[in-house]
């Protein structure tokens, strides 16, 4: 429902995101999903703090494609709330998943961001693959390829799910396994994960 994707996740009415130019709209209320973030609110609506959780889902955007974009993947969702969690401590989770992923030789940076889910906001990105960090088609030409989003739960979201944000904490990020499969596997186009080639399917 667009509620669950867009009003408890705090988005404003001016988001373009709400816009049917971003998402797929089934009918005045009902959306594809654009994000697995909704799976926080249900889990923090039924259970008590502290939570931890991840989830794992199919999502859908109006994207171009492009090398590291597809109008549909499936994403990785983690969500940690308790008491004086901090910034460091999503920082610190991410890098550990990062190195877990791609080794400890690739180079990973986090950029300020916004999301009106969380704040502060961040985006991990990872050295490209490819190109090594000199720079290619796959990554733009930056050297970095954007890895999902990040940040501190907004308060905002804890209030619409019966939270006080005064006592709890906590911070969100999500990744696509797409991505990260192009990523850890240096592939350059993200497309043959859709295309049904089952020589490539069958690798992974």
């Amino acid at each position: 429902m667009g509620e669950d994707n867009f009003d408890q996740l705090a988005f404003p009415d001016w988001h373009p995101a709400r816009s049917p130019r971003d998402t797929f709209f089934l009918d005045g209320r009902r959306v594809l999903r654009t994000e697995t973030s909704p799976s926080q609110i249900h889990v923090m609506q039924q259970q008590e703090p502290p939570i931890y959780m991840v989830s794992i889902g199919r999502v859908y955007r109006r994207d171009e494609i492009t090398p590291t974009r597809f109008p549909i993947f499936h994403q990785f969702e983690g969500l940690a709330v308790d008491r004086n969690i901090t910034l460091a401590d999503l920082k610190g989770t991410l890098l550990h998943v990062m190195r877990a992923l791609f080794g400890p030789d690739r180079a990973v940076r986090f950029r300020t961001h916004f999301f009106p889910f969380t704040e502060p906001s961040i985006e991990p990105d990872v050295s490209c693959p490819i190109c090594s960090g000199a720079g290619c088609r796959t990554c733009k030409f930056s050297g970095w390829i954007e890895m999902g989003g990040a940040g501190m739960v907004d308060p905002a979201v804890f209030e619409n799910v019966g939270l006080d944000p005064e006592e709890w904490s906590g911070f969100a990020f999500g990744c696509g396994l797409e991505r990260s499969a192009q990523l850890r596997y240096g592939i350059p186009e993200i497309r043959p994960f859709w295309e049904s080639d089952l020589r490539v399917l069958t690798q992974f």
